[in-house]
């Protein structure tokens, strides 16, 4: 998160999309992220109060985003840039309607910013600006209210991600475009200036997919090879140095051995899935995020997580922490525990993906910060 992870969070895109369902949450609730009414943490899972019928959700930075069957979007947690999106900067602990969005099919959520897709290919985005991450022309003023993302033309989104201050966006025809902050490098233009309209990260074409973390982005291809930049200070780029880099660089196949099919960014962490349902990992391993069970050292090339032989179908990265479902329908999460997003009933850290007590029958998973969230 840098989505999904921390104080600073970078957000990442939604993981789920399957039969409408019910959330369940866990972990920190300092802002009521968890939609309780309260803003009391959790180790264990438990469901959203009258939240169902979810098809995609997106965790910020200590705020929510659910999409519902019928293509409204409902948000909760914390409002400081107003990015729940009702016109205010007040907290809410329970879900409440965003108006004025109407036929979303998928959302995504940076440390304090939304963005949302509408079924025509459409995309709106509200909260804070400070940076342009916004992507309307314009830098410094927060929105309080969803508004259309200006100059996409005919251009079809078909997916979005969102890191600490800058957007990625995925087009139809497989090119990728950004806008926000750029102090690292993270929009992926040669630059480190920051840019208050969408335009082309370099050398992408033909992407399928994007993720983006605290200050890094990331693109699959078609072939199934990896390519990052930005901030590379704890190797989350996977490319064997930890240098920044303002232009994608190819995460290192030979350590991936092989395609990889999804991928999600943390904090300062990545992660991908490969073809043959194992995951691998790199970058930050401070509290074990990486998942491979060894030393708490930064890896700077991917290594496989010690997962065992679960085959897993999805994947998602918090600030220090990580989550992957597995075909069977159980999640197993590793890395940083402080305040019970593992799930497990404790606050102790694991290096090695440990089983989520009580979950079966999921179908999707997201975490941001030091919360985790579910669809079952």
């Amino acid at each position: 998160m840098t989505t999904t992870r921390t104080e600073e969070a970078a957000s990442r895109e939604a993981a789920a999309a399957a039969t409408p369902g019910t959330m369940l949450a866990w972990g920190r609730n300092s802002a009521g992220q968890l939609g309780d009414g309260t803003t009391t943490g959790r180790a264990l899972p438990a469901p959203v109060p009258n939240l169902t019928g979810v098809t995609a959700f997106a965790e910020g930075s200590g705020f929510s985003l659910a999409v519902l069957s019928n293509g409204t979007v409902r948000a909760w947690g914390n409002n400081s840039n107003g990015q729940l999106g009702d016109g205010t900067k007040t907290d809410r602990a329970t879900p409440a309607p965003i108006a004025g969005l109407a036929n979303v099919v998928a959302v995504a959520a940076g440390a304090a910013h939304s963005l949302a897709l509408l079924a025509d290919g459409r995309l709106f985005a509200w909260g804070r600006n400070l940076h342009g991450q916004l992507g309307l022309g314009s830098a410094g003023t927060d929105q309080l209210t969803p508004v259309q993302v200006p100059n996409l033309g005919l251009s079809r989104v078909k997916a979005l991600a969102a890191g600490d201050n800058f957007t990625l966006v995925l087009l139809a025809d497989g090119r990728v475009l950004s806008c926000g902050g750029n102090g690292s490098g993270e929009l992926g233009d040669g630059s480190t200036i920051n840019r208050s309209t969408l335009a082309p990260v370099q050398n992408l074409i033909p992407a399928k997919a994007i993720a983006a973390g605290r200050r890094h982005g990331m693109a699959l291809l078609a072939n199934g090879v990896i390519r990052a930049w930005g901030d590379n200070s704890n190797g989350q780029l996977g490319n064997g140095s930890t240098t920044d880099s303002p232009l994608p660089t190819t995460v290192n196949t030979d350590s991936l051995g092989g395609p990889a099919v999804a991928i999600t960014c943390g904090g300062r962490h990545s992660l991908a899935l490969m073809a043959n349902g194992r995951v691998k990992g790199w970058g930050e391993n401070t509290a074990g995020q990486v998942g491979d069970g060894g030393t708490t050292s930064p890896r700077v090339f991917p290594v496989s997580t010690a997962a065992g032989a679960e085959t897993v179908i999805a994947i998602d990265a918090g600030f220090e922490h990580s989550m992957a479902l597995s075909i069977d329908g159980t999640v197993r999460t590793w890395g940083q525990n402080s305040d019970g997003q593992i799930g497990d009933g404790t606050t102790t850290n694991r290096a090695k993906p440990t089983q989520v007590s009580g979950l079966v029958g999921i179908t999707g998973v997201i975490t941001s910060g030091n919360s985790s969230f579910a669809l079952q």
